[in-house]
């Protein structure tokens, strides 16, 4: 016999389907549907067989009503029976997209994503790589992925990088960067700036050391090197590029004003010597070709403006990078981008990762590599399930704000759910398994349904010659049991009775194996920031190395190697 909701079930189910047609303008979908339920209601996955015909009958119903009567009808209905899914509709749908950008023409928005390629990408890049993406998209405009790898001593590049994160750049945006600039190869043109800077008398080459500039900052007053004129200046410019000077021995600096109220503006540094002998660029076509290196603010102001970047979006824990980069526009002339920022935004189940910190975890042998599924890196949620469109409905959720927020790793859990859901093939997986031998059955096969949403993906043929099934320890019971897409079994003493295929009064859904088609495999999750295996059994397939599947009643996976599946989430 069919499950029958009860009345408050029943009610519950209609008006998730009315929220499902007002999201999508009276297009509800019933997988949209199920999957939001599944995930609310755990106790009702068990009857999965006849909820899903249910829903698809309510949600035919409320899209009817949604083309007789218009959306707003919905709405009422919402608003007098079930409120609060129409307030949490409303908060989503005021969350969803991206602010305009300001003085933002279609077809001239040039925006950039610029990593520091000591590191392929992690989940933070993801934010800057989507959010610059998803501008560039509505603006017709252009992404520049740039490769901000100017810093040799603090944050090497890493040579692997750089192919890395092209490719995870367009995973995620789903379209190929327009530009691609290496600033590395660019050392000329910032040397090319700083004999305009030196010539103009708004730079200068700085001899004092750290501590006695700092307290130079401190007491708002000019150094000595300050006052130099313009020859004098170009001189030791030229001592720092020909090996005269050694790192510490002077750096050039933006002339701004010593007196500025914030001490990070004042003549700030724009250029250094670094050992590149000792220390060389980790891209051999570089190496030590260079000995005076740009710093970032610097490097990436000039970038900017040769590139013709219109906007700019970045932490707010950049604002004094602005602030800097501004001065140094208003001495050549140029009109600084609009700028836009965001707050940080933390994973209750990630502590401080930082790219710089997982390289060193990674070569000391703490992590496996970059896609070591406990790191929070693109490779690592890419291998686990992840879908670069959960990434990038997470991200656009979250939107653009100054606010700092932390989120679950369930909130992109669930976007994640909703797109791989109807594509994802079910099986079956059985740990601690015991074994039951069927009695009174005459089925030598079993058709199970690959989706039971979606018939056209086919089903699943289980051969049962041997008449023996494998369930999980944690099910077994004596009374009536059934096995899903089966039929129901009186258990006793191991052994199970057919009763009847029809649903009767069987206490319990449960997954089950075939002796027949089954074999050991293995389930890998990760707990507590370790790896766990499970043991187990798993239902024969035809699946290959990557598939995305619902492991039955446990969650999502990803078919791995050596009958392996990859835990992604419940």
């Amino acid at each position: 016999m069919d499950w029958t909701p009860d009345e408050a079930t029943d009610t519950m189910l209609w008006h998730m389907a009315i929220q499902n047609a007002i999201e999508y303008s009276g297009k509800a979908n019933p997988g949209s549907v199920i999957g939001r339920i599944m995930g609310m209601r755990q106790d009702l996955r068990q009857y999965g067989k006849s909820l899903s015909p249910l829903i698809a009958k309510k949600v035919a119903q409320a899209n009817n009503l949604a083309g007789e009567n218009g959306l707003d009808y919905l709405r009422e209905i919402l608003q007098n029976e079930a409120p609060h899914l129409l307030e949490e509709r409303e908060k989503q749908t005021r969350r969803e997209g991206l602010p305009e950008l300001n003085s933002a023409q279609k077809g001239k928005v040039v925006l950039r994503f610029a990593p520091n390629p000591n590191g392929p990408l992690s989940f933070g890049h993801a934010r800057g790589i989507i959010i610059n993406g998803e501008y560039a998209k509505e603006y017709e405009g252009e992404l520049i992925l740039r490769f901000d790898d100017t810093d040799t001593t603090v944050k090497p590049p890493l040579p692997e990088a750089y192919a890395i994160i092209e490719q995870e750049a367009e995973w995620l945006l789903g379209f190929k960067p327009h530009r691609i600039i290496i600033a590395s190869d660019r050392i000329d043109q910032y040397y090319r700036h700083v004999d305009i800077m030196l010539s103009g008398g708004f730079g200068y080459v700085c001899q004092c050391s750290a501590d006695e500039f700092r307290e130079f900052r401190v007491s708002k007053t000019n150094c000595p090197c300050r006052a130099n004129e313009i020859e004098p200046n170009i001189e030791l410019w030229n001592k720092m590029l020909d090996g005269t000077f050694v790192p510490g021995d002077a750096v050039v600096r933006v002339k701004t004003d010593m007196e500025l109220k914030n001490p990070a503006l004042r003549d700030w540094p724009a250029l250094r010597i670094q050992d590149t002998i000792k220390n060389p660029h980790p891209r051999k076509e570089i190496g030590s070709k260079y000995r005076v290196w740009p710093l970032l603010d610097f490097q990436s102001a000039v970038e900017d403006h040769l590139q013709g970047v219109t906007h700019i979006i970045r932490g707010k824990d950049l604002m004094d990078s602005t602030r800097k980069q501004t001065l140094l526009y208003q001495h050549f002339g140029w009109q600084y981008p609009e700028t836009m920022y965001w707050g940080r935004v933390k994973v209750h189940e990630w502590g401080g990762f930082s790219t710089s910190q997982m390289r060193k975890d990674i070569e000391s042998g703490k992590f496996t590599g970059w896609s070591d599924p406990r790191l929070p890196t693109i490779a690592g949620l890419s291998g686990t399930g992840i879908q670069a469109e959960a990434l990038r409905n997470f991200w656009i959720e979250l939107g653009v704000t100054q606010k700092d927020i932390s989120v679950p790793l369930s909130s992109l859990y669930s976007h994640n759910t909703k797109i791989i859901d109807d594509d994802a093939p079910r099986i079956s997986f059985i740990r601690d398994p015991i074994l039951l031998a069927l009695s009174g059955n005459q089925q030598s096969i079993v058709e199970i349904p690959t989706h039971p949403n979606f018939p056209a993906m086919g089903s699943r043929k289980i051969q049962l010659n041997s008449q023996q099934v494998l369930i999980e320890s944690t099910d077994y019971g004596e009374g009536k049991l059934r096995l899903k897409e089966f039929a129901d079994f009186d258990i006793s003493e191991k052994s199970a009775e057919f009763i009847s295929q029809e649903r009767s009064d069987a206490r319990k859904i449960i997954h089950w194996a075939s002796v027949d088609t089954s074999s050991k495999a293995t389930l890998q999750t990760v707990n507590n920031g370790q790896i766990s295996k499970i043991e187990g059994v798993l239902e024969h397939h035809n699946l290959l190395k990557g598939d995305v599947v619902q492991i039955e009643r446990i969650g999502y996976g990803v078919i791995g190697e050596n009958n392996t599946i990859i835990f992604t989430h419940d």
